[in-house]
Protein backbone atom coordinates (compact mmCIF):
# COMPACT_ATOMS: atom_id res chain seq x y z
CA UNK A 1 0.00 0.00 0.00
CA UNK A 2 1.53 3.23 -1.32
CA UNK A 3 1.81 6.38 1.49
CA UNK A 4 -0.83 8.26 0.01
CA UNK A 5 -3.65 5.61 -0.12
CA UNK A 6 -2.72 5.26 3.55
CA UNK A 7 -2.94 8.92 4.47
CA UNK A 8 -6.50 8.41 2.96
CA UNK A 9 -7.28 5.60 5.22
CA UNK A 10 -6.03 6.79 7.82
CA UNK A 11 -7.99 10.25 7.01
CA UNK A 12 -11.01 8.83 7.04
CA UNK A 13 -9.97 6.92 10.33
CA UNK A 14 -9.81 10.02 12.37
CA UNK A 15 -13.15 11.36 10.78
CA UNK A 16 -15.31 8.75 11.57
CA UNK A 17 -13.91 8.64 15.59
CA UNK A 18 -14.92 12.67 15.57
CA UNK A 19 -14.32 13.40 20.08
CA UNK A 20 -12.45 10.42 19.80
CA UNK A 21 -9.50 11.55 17.64
CA UNK A 22 -7.33 13.09 19.91
CA UNK A 23 -7.51 9.77 21.31
CA UNK A 24 -6.59 8.25 18.59
CA UNK A 25 -3.68 10.52 18.08
CA UNK A 26 -2.70 9.87 21.56
CA UNK A 27 -2.28 6.26 21.04
CA UNK A 28 -0.43 6.42 17.46
CA UNK A 29 2.35 8.65 18.91
CA UNK A 30 2.69 6.02 21.76
CA UNK A 31 2.84 3.34 19.69
CA UNK A 32 5.34 4.25 17.16
CA UNK A 33 7.66 4.72 20.08
CA UNK A 34 7.22 0.82 21.18
CA UNK A 35 6.65 -0.66 17.40
CA UNK A 36 8.83 2.20 15.39
CA UNK A 37 7.24 0.81 11.62
CA UNK A 38 3.76 2.31 12.97
CA UNK A 39 3.03 5.47 10.74
CA UNK A 40 2.37 7.48 13.89
CA UNK A 41 3.90 10.93 11.91
CA UNK A 42 1.20 9.87 9.46
CA UNK A 43 -1.60 9.87 11.90
CA UNK A 44 -0.09 13.22 13.57
CA UNK A 45 0.78 14.93 10.28
CA UNK A 46 -3.29 14.16 9.72
CA UNK A 47 -4.38 15.44 12.99
CA UNK A 48 -2.08 18.67 12.57
CA UNK A 49 -4.10 19.38 9.33
CA UNK A 50 -7.87 18.85 10.98
CA UNK A 51 -6.49 20.41 14.16
CA UNK A 52 -5.52 23.88 11.88
CA UNK A 53 -8.17 23.64 9.98
CA UNK A 54 -10.92 23.67 12.81
CA UNK A 55 -11.95 20.38 12.46
CA UNK A 56 -9.89 19.89 15.52
CA UNK A 57 -8.79 21.73 18.70
CA UNK A 58 -5.61 22.65 18.18
CA UNK A 59 -4.74 23.19 22.23
CA UNK A 60 -6.22 18.78 22.79
CA UNK A 61 -4.06 17.92 19.57
CA UNK A 62 -0.81 19.20 20.68
CA UNK A 63 -1.18 18.03 24.29
CA UNK A 64 -2.44 14.39 22.96
CA UNK A 65 0.20 14.10 20.93
CA UNK A 66 3.17 15.28 23.03
CA UNK A 67 1.87 13.57 26.23
CA UNK A 68 1.79 10.04 23.34
CA UNK A 69 5.08 10.47 22.85
CA UNK A 70 6.28 11.08 26.35
CA UNK A 71 4.68 7.93 27.56
CA UNK A 72 5.84 6.16 24.73
CA UNK A 73 9.36 7.58 26.00
CA UNK A 74 9.01 6.33 29.19
CA UNK A 75 7.96 2.63 28.90
CA UNK A 76 11.31 2.57 26.41
CA UNK A 77 13.36 3.94 29.39
CA UNK A 78 11.96 0.92 31.35
CA UNK A 79 12.54 -1.50 28.87
CA UNK A 80 16.00 -0.02 28.76
CA UNK A 81 16.50 -0.32 32.69
CA UNK A 82 15.50 -3.80 32.48
CA UNK A 83 17.84 -4.74 29.74
CA UNK A 84 21.22 -2.72 31.63
CA UNK A 85 20.60 -5.04 34.70
CA UNK A 86 20.63 -7.96 32.51
CA UNK A 87 23.68 -6.04 30.63
CA UNK A 88 25.15 -5.85 34.23
CA UNK A 89 25.03 -9.15 35.06
CA UNK A 90 26.35 -10.64 32.17
CA UNK A 91 29.32 -8.56 32.48
CA UNK A 92 29.50 -9.14 36.08
CA UNK A 93 29.72 -12.82 35.13
CA UNK A 94 31.91 -12.60 32.57
CA UNK A 95 29.88 -13.24 29.80
CA UNK A 96 30.49 -9.79 28.71
CA UNK A 97 33.03 -7.28 28.17
CA UNK A 98 32.48 -4.73 31.63
CA UNK A 99 35.19 -2.35 29.95
CA UNK A 100 33.23 -1.63 26.70
CA UNK A 101 29.88 -1.87 28.81
CA UNK A 102 31.02 0.77 31.26
CA UNK A 103 32.67 2.94 28.58
CA UNK A 104 29.32 2.63 26.32
CA UNK A 105 27.61 3.66 29.65
CA UNK A 106 29.35 6.77 30.76
CA UNK A 107 29.73 8.00 27.18
CA UNK A 108 25.75 8.02 26.58
CA UNK A 109 25.04 9.94 29.93
CA UNK A 110 27.45 12.28 28.90
CA UNK A 111 25.89 12.59 25.11
CA UNK A 112 22.92 10.79 25.27
CA UNK A 113 21.00 14.24 26.50
CA UNK A 114 21.28 15.42 22.71
CA UNK A 115 20.33 12.12 21.12
CA UNK A 116 16.78 12.51 23.36
CA UNK A 117 16.27 16.33 22.42
CA UNK A 118 16.91 15.54 18.51
CA UNK A 119 14.80 12.02 18.96
CA UNK A 120 11.60 13.38 17.03
CA UNK A 121 13.56 14.78 14.12
CA UNK A 122 15.19 11.36 13.51
CA UNK A 123 12.71 9.05 12.13
CA UNK A 124 12.39 5.05 12.48
CA UNK A 125 15.27 5.30 15.48
CA UNK A 126 13.61 7.49 18.11
CA UNK A 127 12.87 4.46 20.41
CA UNK A 128 16.41 3.19 20.80
CA UNK A 129 17.80 6.28 22.52
CA UNK A 130 14.96 5.77 25.31
CA UNK A 131 15.98 2.33 25.58
CA UNK A 132 19.92 3.38 25.61
CA UNK A 133 18.96 5.62 27.96
CA UNK A 134 17.29 3.67 30.86
CA UNK A 135 20.14 0.81 29.90
CA UNK A 136 23.23 3.85 30.57
CA UNK A 137 21.38 5.32 33.94
CA UNK A 138 19.98 8.21 32.77
CA UNK A 139 17.23 9.36 34.57
CA UNK A 140 13.50 9.32 34.32
CA UNK A 141 13.13 12.89 35.20
CA UNK A 142 15.46 14.07 32.50
CA UNK A 143 14.67 11.44 29.97
CA UNK A 144 11.02 13.13 30.09
CA UNK A 145 12.33 16.44 30.15
CA UNK A 146 14.29 16.16 27.11
CA UNK A 147 11.73 13.84 25.22
CA UNK A 148 9.64 15.88 26.06
CA UNK A 149 10.42 19.41 24.68
CA UNK A 150 11.82 17.24 21.51
CA UNK A 151 7.99 16.01 21.07
CA UNK A 152 6.50 19.40 21.85
CA UNK A 153 9.03 21.14 19.05
CA UNK A 154 7.94 18.76 16.74
CA UNK A 155 4.55 18.64 16.84
CA UNK A 156 5.01 22.35 16.74
CA UNK A 157 6.58 22.44 13.43
CA UNK A 158 3.94 19.64 12.40
CA UNK A 159 0.82 21.88 12.89
CA UNK A 160 2.63 25.38 11.72
CA UNK A 161 3.09 23.09 8.65
CA UNK A 162 -0.81 22.34 8.46
CA UNK A 163 -1.31 25.78 9.12
CA UNK A 164 1.28 27.73 6.67
CA UNK A 165 2.99 25.66 4.35
CA UNK A 166 0.64 23.24 2.50
CA UNK A 167 -2.98 23.50 1.29
CA UNK A 168 -4.32 19.94 1.22
CA UNK A 169 -3.60 16.81 3.03
CA UNK A 170 -1.44 15.87 0.24
CA UNK A 171 0.69 18.50 0.50
CA UNK A 172 1.12 18.23 4.20
CA UNK A 173 1.93 13.89 3.95
CA UNK A 174 4.18 14.35 1.34
CA UNK A 175 6.36 17.40 2.45
CA UNK A 176 6.40 15.26 5.54
CA UNK A 177 7.72 12.23 3.83
CA UNK A 178 10.68 14.17 1.81
CA UNK A 179 11.64 15.29 4.84
CA UNK A 180 11.81 11.76 6.63
CA UNK A 181 13.61 10.10 3.32
CA UNK A 182 16.04 13.48 3.53
CA UNK A 183 16.75 12.87 7.40
CA UNK A 184 16.89 8.82 6.73
CA UNK A 185 19.75 9.53 4.42
CA UNK A 186 21.61 12.01 6.29
CA UNK A 187 21.78 9.48 9.32
CA UNK A 188 22.83 6.65 6.98
CA UNK A 189 25.77 8.68 5.62
CA UNK A 190 26.40 9.56 9.50
CA UNK A 191 26.31 6.05 10.42
CA UNK A 192 29.04 5.19 7.54
CA UNK A 193 31.06 7.83 8.06
CA UNK A 194 31.19 6.59 11.84
CA UNK A 195 31.92 3.68 11.05
CA UNK A 196 34.75 4.35 8.75
CA UNK A 197 36.22 6.42 11.49
CA UNK A 198 36.21 3.62 13.90
CA UNK A 199 37.37 1.07 11.38
CA UNK A 200 39.97 3.22 10.39
CA UNK A 201 41.05 4.03 14.32
CA UNK A 202 40.95 0.32 14.97
CA UNK A 203 43.69 -0.18 11.88
CA UNK A 204 45.75 2.52 12.76
CA UNK A 205 46.23 0.90 16.99
CA UNK A 206 46.97 -2.65 14.77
Amino acid sequence: MDVKRLAELLAELLTRTGPAAPLLLFLAAFIEYLFPPFPGDLLVVLGAWYATHGALSWPLTFAAVTAGAVLGAAVDWRVGRWLGARLGERAAAGRLDSTQVARFEAAYRRWGGLLLVANRFLPGIRAFFFVAAGASGIPLWKVLLFGGVSAAIWNGLLLAAGAFLARNQEELVDLVGRYNTAAMALLAAGVAVGLAYLWRKRRARR
